[in-house]
This record gives C-alpha cells, structure tokens and sequence, in this order.
C-alpha cells in the first residue's frame, strides 16, 4: 500500500496543484482553506526598514508575525533579536459573571481577565551589536509572511528570517551568513508572569488556565549546548531556533473553557522537537505555501510611485506622504496589503482579533485588549470578505458559536436584576445578549449593551452574504434565533407624538458611547434591530425553519420605528429627539449604522433623499478628525455616499506618522490612538477598518447590485485594478480601471446566480451558474 503523504508534502505541492491539507492548531480546529489563487512575488508587498526596533518600544517599532493563534512582535537587533510571544487564548480573569452596586459586570484584570503575554524569546550575539555593523536593513515581505534581518560585519553579510509557520505551530528563527561567518551567543526563553528562563516552562494561572512554553536551537559547523537557564551556541555557520506554546483553553462552555487533558509544556516540547527535525529551508517553503495560498487571494494596484517615492524606507515614505501630501499610490496599497497580512496572522483556527489583535509589549494593555461589541470586534472583521479572506473570518463566528450558551445563560440570570439600569421594562425575559465587553471565558464586562447581540449577528450574516456557505448559516441560525428572542420580549408599543400611530421602540438603553444613558428607541438600537429580523426571516425561510416566529418577527419588523430627520438639526436624530443630546464630533457613528454597515440609506434613489441628506448632514458634523477607527468608519460612509474626496482624505489621515502618541501610523504601520496627551496605545481596528474602506472605494456590492468604482478618488484615477475582491451576493470581482473610469470587469460566481453591475448610471445584468464567470467591458456605454 502507498502511504499516505505527509502534511509537509501536501503544501509543498500546493503551488502545483491547489490543494491544502487540515491541519491542527495548538488547541483548536484550523479552519478550511480555499483552493491556492496563483501570485507573483513583487517587490511592492515588502515593507523595509534602515533601523531595528527599540526593545522598549516594541508595540510600534516590533515587526508582527503571527500563525492564527501564536504570534510574536520582533525587535530585529544584529546583537540582541527580542521576540514578545503571544498566544491569543492567555488570557487572566473567568465566567465575571456578578453585577456591581451600580449594574455593572466589574472590569478589571483578575475579574474579568486581560490578554497577556506569554513569553520573551531573547537571542544574543554580543559580537553582533548594531554600532560594529553596516548596511543594516530589515524587511517584512507580505506576500512570503517572512520578516528579514541583513547587514555587515567585518566584511561578512549576516542574514536572518523569521516567521509563525501555522503548518508546525511554531515560531521559527533562521540565522545564516555568505562569507565565512559565525555565530556565538545564547537563547533564552522566559515566561512573563515569574516563570524564569529556560528551555521550556509551565504553569497556571488561579483562573485554572495552564499554559506553557518551549524552545530548541540546532545549528552547523558548530556547537550548540542546552542548559537549565538556555541554550548556549558557538561558531555556528547558521543557526535555527525554534518555539511554540500555549494553553490548555478550550472553546466549549460545558467544560468552562478549559481542556483538563492537556499539557501546555509537554505539547510545546513535542511541537519543537518535530518541527527540528527539518531544515529551515523545509520549514520556510511549507510556510510559504500556507501563507500565500491566502495572502494570494486578491491584489490590488492603486497606480504608480515615483522612482523619489521608492527610494525611500517605509517609515520615511509615511512621513514624506504627510509633509509634502503628494499621494504615494504604492505605499496606500501596501498599507491595504498589511492589514491583509495582520488577518491572516492573526484570525485562523483559533480566536478572534481582539482590540490589540494578537500582540503586546507587556501583560496590561489598555481596556485588557477585551472583544468590544460596540464597533470594534465587528470592524475587525469588515476587511474579511472583501479582502479575500473568508476563511480569517471563521474565527469571529465559532467565537459566538462557543461563547452563546454562557451569553444566553448570564441574560437569562443577570440582565432583569434590579441593578441593570437596561432591564427589559416587560419583565420579560428570553434569549441572549451581551455586555459592551466579553472576554474568552464567557463573561461579560461593563455595561450591559443590549443591542450588541443585534450587531454580532449583522455581521455573521453579511459573511453569509459574501460567501452562500450553508453551512455557516446553520451554524449562525442558533444566535439569530436567539437574538431575536430577545428583542421579542424587549420591544416596546408607543404612540408617536401628535398621531394615533402605535410603533416598537427599543426600551432604554445608550448610543455608544455617549449622550443620555437611559433614551428609548435610539436609532441605533432601532436600525440594528431591523437588520436583525429582516436578516432571520430570510435564514428560516432558507433553512426552512420555524415558520411561525419568523411570521412572528416579520410581524414585528413592519411595526419598527424607524429613525427621523431632525427638522431642528437637519440631521439624521441619534436619540428620538429633534436636538442633539451628545457630542457633536463624537467618535462614534451610532446612527448612521443604516448607511455603514448597513445600507438602508441608499444615495441611489431607492431612499428617500430627505434621509440621504440626513445622514450626510451628520456625518459632516461628525468631523474629519478622530481616531483611526473612528476615521475608518468615516471613510466607509463617505465611501457609501459616492464622496471619494472625503474616503480617501481619512484614509490620509489614518498614514499620518504618529509622533509623541498621537492619532496615526506608528514606525511599524501599527495604528495608534491617542487616549490622552501625549499617550497613544495600539489597537487594531483602525489597521483593519482603513483597508475597507480603500475597498469600498473601488467596489461596493449588495446581494443582485454591484457597483464598480463607485467613490474612486482622484490619486487612484490613472489606473489600477483588483482582482479577487469578493462582493456580497456570492461573487468574486477582478476590476481594472483606465483614466477613471473601468476597463474591464470579471464577475466569477461562488454561488451568486444574478446580479446587476453597474457604473456611472449604466447597469448590466449577469446571470451565471455556481463556479463560471464572465468578463465585461466597455461598461461606461
């Protein structure tokens, strides 16, 4: 009998034919991969820098890699290479599943939990140190997912990569030279929270979380020595180090999120021990193929740098883009491709990005880098599916999947005490919903948010409606179900003022995160809402269940309340109210969820242009001026409103250099928010909501109507394409545009069967079996 090939073998063979092999995480299920899309590697998806990263600045100097679950910032020092390591399942705190004096579930690091480190990885070269070297230069090349260290010493070129092989669940380093060179030092490995250094740790946090790492070095023409404290190496030609680690989380509420069966530290030292028994050469291409077989999925070109332009590091491109504010198309697609990279580092076969995503320079980030659910959490997945990234996307989903029974259990226990300033008016009870903070154990933080569960689900089903996966839609059925269930016992009958008409309002609650604590019907809650019954009623009738609740809601969803122009503000009311009760340039965009990320508002004629001017009143109140995030969402209205000017100004914004931690684009591209004075931290949104946007931009889609190039701006006019951007409706889109205007289009279906295309007014209408395709041209006749 012919043995079966190994998982090595079979992503070795991926480039050649298409296929990818499943493979297991450190404790959770990977998730499935689309076939390969063909790539060619251009020096326009490598990032480069002239100088290393500060080890006491790491969160914006350190270079990201990640496997979906294991990741690393990377300082790049000739003499000193610092890995921080994070597992995205280390996290401290449990169930928080109590309500303070004032309502609240506490927040705090030991109750409900914080992300946090679990290792330093240090390699020291004493020899090597960055003032006896030249030519220094370190690259981050997102096409290969591999970060790449070169300089000089004594006339040799010292050379060394990284990267998070998802194939071996492990981090490797691998250090060579052309010239007659040697490497001498040591490798220390060292927990974060009192563990010590050595070559492997384990221990536990009181939550019951065990967690461990481990490390092993092999090398040529040398030698390489493991003690009790490290690794030890000495003339070595090259060098390869490896680590992995993690925890023993589980994503099942019925064992409190705890696998008691295993054993960090001893599968740490299994994972090494496998990984080195290949070359680093073998290791790298395996990597290789799993990373592009993603990261292949979509291109896009935005036009042509100058020769001035590429000359330049990307840190000094970032700054020379502000200074002179000439656009640099190169650098604005590379900024679009990071994100891309940071995804698919950071989102596969484990849990979701959280507000740090997957790194951390220290064990205390700024709101315990928690899963928000009044913007964040959803932003962090805009870019998914239409980036070419459906598969990153899983993530979020099994997330609520394994999380409900906990969320439906504290509504059913916790949401109609007394002390929660939102209990349901009806004393009624049933479904679930969450907190404005959620953490992995199943508990919540803060306040309650109860429009939140509204949210969650809008975007577990928009990925439906990229993707047509069935199976996703049975697995999400439960959470819309249940969702609505709750909002079928929260609705409130009023009569309007002045009119005999009755109307459902959402019972009191806040319009993140400002305003009134205690308004009823915020449009918010009311849009959200909408969206939710419509998107269920379709799912029942789908899946051909439930026909009687899903009459039920469809009866609801016709007595909604729908959101008001304010004849006061002329504005589109966030309260229902005719004045403005908050911050006129808040950050947030509550009530325009309708028009981003939801598009009830329509400037295309089918809503009434009284809303449409509405909304575009608000959102130029709202301001130009935020933080990332905040910019992102921006982007996207204006985006959604045909304003290409505006979108990309934000996107401008957003790669303004963040200098003495103000609001912008940090050394390491990592978007940074100023929280006050001269005090910025990193959170990921921005980095992942700013390339939606630039998508947006070029493509907009809704389920039978897609768009091309609907708020192109002016820097990207010339010419340009993208190819592989995935439209909602279950279609695939390759675009190239000439003189602003598109000179062809390629509509492939991945279950989409009809849809219109339109531009500039035109339309046509495609029609396609599952798996064909069609290309158009000459679409501005």
């Amino acid at each position: 009998m012919t043995p079966e090939p190994s998982r090595r073998t079979l992503l070795a063979l991926a480039t050649a034919t298409g296929a990818l092999a499943t493979l297991p995480a450190f404790t959770a299920s990977a998730a499935p991969r689309r076939p390969e899309a063909s790539y060619d590697t251009a020096a326009h998806d490598e990032l480069w820098w002239q100088a290393p990263a500060d080890e006491h600045s790491m969160i914006e100097q350190g270079l990201p890699i990640g496997n979906g679950r294991l990741g690393a910032l990377a300082s790049n020092d000739p003499g000193r290479e610092l890995l921080l390591v994070t597992d995205a399942t280390m996290w401290t705190g449990g169930l928080n599943d109590t309500l303070d004096a004032d309502g609240q579930f506490p927040y705090g690091r030991q109750d409900f939990g914080s992300f946090t480190l679990l290792a330093r990885l240090a390699v020291d070269i004493p020899d090597h140190d960055l003032s006896a070297v030249s030519g220094y230069r370190r690259t981050l090349d997102l096409d290969r997912g591999v970060i790449t260290t070169s300089y000089v010493r004594s006339g040799v070129t010292y050379r060394r990569q990284i990267f998070a092989s998802r194939t071996d669940d492990v981090i490797v380093l691998h250090f060579s030279q052309s010239g007659g060179g040697r490497y001498s030092g040591t490798v220390a490995l060292e927990g974060t929270h009192g563990e010590g250094s050595s070559v492997s740790f384990g221990a536990a946090f009181a939550n019951g979380l065990r967690y461990g790492a481990a490390v092993t070095a092999y090398g040529a023409g040398g030698t390489v020595t493991a003690g009790g404290s490290g690794i030890a190496f000495a003339r070595c030609k090259d060098l390869t180090v490896v680590l992995s680690g993690g925890t023993n989380y589980a994503p099942d509420a019925a064992t409190h999120y705890r696998d008691p069966s295993l054993h960090p530290e001893k599968l740490a030292r299994t994972k090494v021990r496998a990984a080195a028994r290949h070359t680093a050469d073998t290791l790298l291409r395996t990597h290789v193929a799993d990373h592009r077989a993603l990261f292949g999925q979509l291109d896009v070109a935005l036009g042509t740098s100058s020769e001035e332009q590429r000359s330049l590091d990307t840190w000094e491109r970032i700054r020379a883009r502000a200074r002179d504010g000439v656009p640099d198309p190169e650098l604005e697609a590379q900024y679009l491709q990071f994100g891309r990279y940071l995804m698919i580092a950071g989102s596969r076969g484990s849990l979701p990005l959280n507000l740090q995503g997957l790194w951390l320079d220290g064990n205390d980030p700024d709101w315990m880098g928690d899963y928000h659910t009044d913007i964040n959490l959803q932003m962090n997945y805009w870019m998914a599916d239409r980036a070419g990234l459906s598969e990153c996307f899983d993530a979020f989903t099994d997330y609520c999947v394994d999380q409900l029974p906990s969320w439906t259990e504290l509504t059913r226990t916790l949401f109609n005490d007394p002390r929660n300033r939102y209990l349901n008016s009806t004393g009624k009870i049933a479904g679930w919903t969450v907190a404005i903070s959620t953490n992995l154990h199943g508990g919540m933080g803060w306040w309650w948010h109860p429009a939140g569960n509204a949210w969650l689900c809008d975007s577990l089903w928009e990925h439906y409606e990229f993707t047509g996966r069935r199976s996703h839609l049975e697995k999400i059925y439960p959470l819309l179900k249940g969702a609505c269930e709750f909002w079928e016992a929260r609705l409130l009958t009023t009569t309007l003022p002045g009119t005999s008409q009755e109307v459902l309002i959402a019972d009191s609650d806040w319009s993140p995160e400002h305003g009134p604590l205690d308004a009823k019907g915020i449009t918010y809650a009311q849009e959200l809402v909408r969206s939710l019954f419509g998107n269920y009623c379709a799912a029942a009738a789908e899946l051909k269940k439930d026909t009687g609740f899903a009459d039920t809601i469809a009866g609801l969803r016709k007595r909604l309340y729908l959101p008001q122009v304010s004849p006061t503000t002329g504005w589109l009311e966030e309260w229902m109210s005719p004045d403005n009760l908050g911050e006129t340039t808040h950050r947030h965009l509550s009530p325009l969820v309708g028009l981003f990320p939801g598009d009830r508002i329509r400037p295309d004629g089918s809503t009434p242009a009284a809303l449409v001017e509405g909304a575009t009143a608000l959102l130029t109140a709202r301001g130009m001026e935020s933080f990332g995030w905040a910019n992102a969402w921006r982007s996207l209205c204006w985006a959604r409103l045909k304003n290409a000017d505006n979108a990309y100004q934000l996107v401008v914004n957003n790669l303004r250099p963040s200098t003495d931690g103000g609001n912008g684009t940090a050394f390491n591209l990592f978007d940074i928010y100023e929280v006050e004075q001269g005090r910025g931290i990193f959170q990921i949104d921005g980095n992942f909501g700013t390339p939606a946007a630039m998508i947006e931009m070029l493509l907009y889609s809704r389920p039978g109507h897609l768009e091309l190039l609907p708020a192109l701006p002016d820097a990207w006019a010339a010419s340009g394409s993208l190819t592989g951007a995935g439209a909602r409706g279950g279609f695939v889109v390759d675009l190239r545009w000439r003189d602003g205007k598109p000179t062809e289009a390629r509509i492939r279906s991945i279950g989409g069967r009809t849809t219109t295309v339109a531009y500039a007014g035109t339309s046509r209408t495609v029609a396609l079996k599952p798996g064909a395709s069609v290309t158009l041209k000459d679409l501005d006749r």
